[in-house]
């Protein structure tokens, strides 16, 4: 079936069925008898000729440090819950916390033609902040600011301030399990709003006592085994996040330590396991479904108005959720 098959038994022109197929102008008359054509046919337009036509392909590329994490699960769904209520598709890819396929996936986008990119980014490096400027789609980064960019993130120094201070109260000697400062959020700022807190309560932690891991269940494990061998009389682990934080519980009871008696422990982020977990896990809650539906809504505006100059950016807010795995006194 063709638009000039279609025009045919509509009794209409070929240009009036092409101006009905792109929302053009087409009186009511005229509509009804398109619509009744099509629908009795079953006609749909070709993808490919509307994309050249509009030079829209109504994909969105979304790029993700690492599927199994139920924090960018739940920003994934609010970015989905927007893209689909306004016809977008999104094109999901995963970098396994790699800097270098975060970059080949930046230019597989740009070489693929979508019509917007939200970034989950981690580490931003030269190579990194020349492709992003180079592109000629909107962007948004997601997790993280970055100067220049449209950005939506938490806090996370002031969320890590805030629950360190109440931490600092009953600790007094504290280690850390983090990750690289490279990554600026979780890596950097978390680190330092922990640090700042337990000075400003007149505590330090050691930087020996310091271990840096990756983001898994098995790192929180293994990194906890050689802190604690190194460090056995430890009363406080912060950990960067809950799913390290979980990696760590599980060594903690393979030795024998109680929680929070002997070792109070704390995460990030509110995971389900944080909820669930025995004793539940004292940790921080971010919005992230509400930080994905920001993110895609500034997308779409971004795509929607080309010619004007939306650099938009956005803290969102944070709370902290104080469990059984820290004491109180």
């Amino acid at each position: 079936m063709t638009i000039n098959e279609i025009a045919q038994l509509a009794g209409v022109s070929r240009a009036t069925v092409s101006r009905y197929l792109n929302n053009g102008y087409v009186s009511a008359d005229k509509k009804e008898r398109i619509k009744k054509v099509i629908d009795e046919t079953g006609y749909k337009p070709s993808t490919f000729a509307q994309t050249l036509r509009s030079k829209k392909t109504n994909y969105i590329g979304v790029i993700i440090p690492k599927i199994n994490s139920d924090s960018i699960g739940r920003m994934v769904a609010g970015i989905t819950n927007v893209l689909s209520d306004n016809n977008y598709q999104l094109l999901l890819a995963c970098t396994n916390n790699n800097a270098s396929e975060e970059l080949k996936y930046l230019n597989l986008f740009k070489e693929n033609q979508v019509d917007g990119i939200i970034l989950l980014g981690t580490v931003f490096t030269k190579e990194h902040i020349k492709t992003l400027s180079s592109y000629q789609v909107p962007i948004v980064i997601l997790g993280q600011s970055l100067e220049g960019f449209s950005c939506i993130y938490s806090n996370d120094y002031m969320a890590a301030y805030s629950l360190g201070e109440k931490l600092a109260k009953t600790s007094n000697n504290t280690g850390m399990i983090f990750v690289t400062k490279k990554d600026k959020a979780v890596g950097f700022n978390r680190r330092k709003g922990f640090i700042d807190a337990f000075k400003a309560n007149h505590k330090n932690i050691n930087q020996k006592q310091i271990i840096e891991t990756a983001f898994t269940l098995e790192a929180g494990y293994d990194a906890c085994k050689k802190l604690f061998t190194d460090n056995p009389d430890l009363d406080t682990l912060i950990c960067a996040t809950d799913t390290i934080a979980s990696g760590a519980i599980k060594y903690l009871r393979e030795i024998g330590k109680k929680i929070p008696e002997d070792v109070q422990i704390s995460g990030f982020g509110d995971s389900a396991f944080s909820r669930v977990s025995y004793p539940s896990l004292t940790t921080v809650h971010f919005y992230y479904e509400e930080a994905g539906q920001k993110a895609s809504t500034l997308l779409l505006r971004k795509i929607n108005n080309k010619d004007e100059e939306i650099s938009d950016t956005y803290e969102l807010d944070y709370s902290l959720e104080i469990r059984e795995s820290t004491r109180t006194n």
